[in-house]
């Protein structure tokens, strides 16, 4: 596939005239967790199509897409990125831009163990990088990475127990971690973890676990009315406050963001409402949904809060290219993983909420005006570029500017967590 990026003049990066770069191409990130769902690290994708080579501007292009997310996405010291290779990559000396020690290089399954390869590895392993086989197959000629793979990356979706089976006896005596990936139920989590896996990949964790109770909490209610209540234009402060007020936790989240966004203020606010005055309504919508965030997911893996709030930042950094409100895709992605922040279905959330026809269609996946920015990031999220390729074609927003609010919206979310 030729992109669009391909085609287009080189950039400014960072408002420099003096720092002419390629058009980025498109950027994917998936969360690894443990046993516990707390975050590992990242698998960092950022090839657009099928290409298995680098050569030309796409060696420098790839590169600086690389440096770019690993310096606008800042994680604790202790999460790794796992960084989908070819065989350029590893032979050619791409890799030198990143930092060993938080790095995992994952290696495609069409990357055959040729002499090259794997001097390249070994050279590699010598200077502190770690290697990880993706989608692991019990196949003989793949054999020669096994004594330098520190990580094995086994498909539940595309092994039965009895594939699997063959695999754990090729990796027996191997100090390998075994990362499940595709994992999509709570039920193949359990699986994976009886068959030995340790870490895990997949939307698991995003999906929400059945639970008895036929109706939300009431405390919950509240959280979801404010949701409610933040969407009108402009927002009844009154009702507002008076909602955050009912919740202890809730007001104490609140002001405290809002003395951490207001630090130039002569003395420190202490009343909910001037915190809402002072912020003013954008601001205050962002505030409140960070809040509600840390309420609503505090029980859930942090990956789970941190993409929520990246869904929101994305929704509202492309409503002017789609023609829309800021705000009202602001909340259409913040209030898009509430299943899976309560733990029940969306179709039980909505009719608690007081929300349009057409935010309440697009929440469920049933298209709609508002679905594209949505959808655009629910692709992002998979990596599923044949999936965005025609959604960003049809919304007409480039390659590059498609990259550069992801990524702006992945560092939002991480800041917005340290407040």
């Amino acid at each position: 596939m030729h992109s669009q990026a391909e085609s287009e003049d080189v950039r400014v990066q960072d408002g420099d005239p003096g720092r002419l770069v390629a058009p980025v191409r498109y950027l994917g990130r998936q969360p690894i967790v443990d046993e516990k769902s707390r975050l590992y690290g990242y698998e960092l994708l950022f090839r657009a199509g099928a290409e298995d080579h680098f050569s030309g501007d796409r060696d420098t292009a790839t590169q600086q897409v690389v440096d770019h997310w690993l310096m606008l996405t800042p994680e604790p010291d202790s999460t790794v990125a796992f960084v989908n290779c070819t065989r350029a990559f590893l032979v050619d000396g791409l890799v030198s831009i990143l930092q060993p020690s938080q790095t995992v290089l994952e290696i495609p399954r069409d990357v055959e163990p040729d002499a090259e390869v794997l001097a390249a590895c070994r050279e590699l392993k010598k200077q502190g990088y770690r290697i990880a086989l993706d989608d692991f197959f019990p196949d003989p000629a793949h054999a020669p990475f096994l004594d330098l793979a520190d990580f094995i990356k086994i498909d539940f979706q595309a092994t039965s127990p009895a594939m699997r089976h063959d695999i754990y006896k090729l990796l027996a005596g191997s100090w390998a971690l075994r990362i499940a990936v595709k994992i999509e139920t709570e039920a193949e989590m359990r699986m994976a973890r009886a068959e030995g896996c340790m870490l895990f990949q997949g939307y698991f964790f995003s999906r929400p676990v059945l639970v008895s109770s036929p109706t939300i909490p009431q405390n919950r209610l509240v959280y979801l009315r404010l949701l409610a209540a933040l969407q009108e234009e402009p927002a009844d402060l009154r009702e507002v406050e008076s909602l955050v007020l009912s919740d202890a936790t809730l007001c104490y989240r609140v002001l405290r963001l809002a003395n951490s966004a207001m630090q130039g203020h002569a003395s420190e606010i202490t009343h909910v409402r001037e915190a809402l005055l002072m912020v003013g309504d954008n601001a205050m919508r962002r505030m409140v949904t960070v809040a509600l965030a840390g309420v609503l997911g505090g029980h859930r893996p942090p990956a789970l809060v941190s993409m929520a709030l990246a869904r929101a930042r994305f929704c509202e950094l492309a409503a002017p290219k789609l023609a829309m409100d800021p705000p009202r895709l602001y909340l259409l992605g913040m209030l898009s993983l509430l299943d899976a922040l309560l733990e029940t279905s969306m179709d039980r959330i909505l009719r608690n909420l007081p929300l349009g026809n057409e935010m309440k269609e697009a929440l469920l996946g049933e298209g709609g005006p508002l679905s594209p920015a949505l959808e655009m990031i629910r692709a992002l999220e998979a990596c599923d570029w044949q999936r965005c390729e025609p959604l960003r074609q049809a919304a007409g927003v480039s390659e590059s500017d498609i990259a550069a609010m992801y990524v702006d919206s992945l560092h939002w979310a991480a800041k917005s967590l340290e407040a």
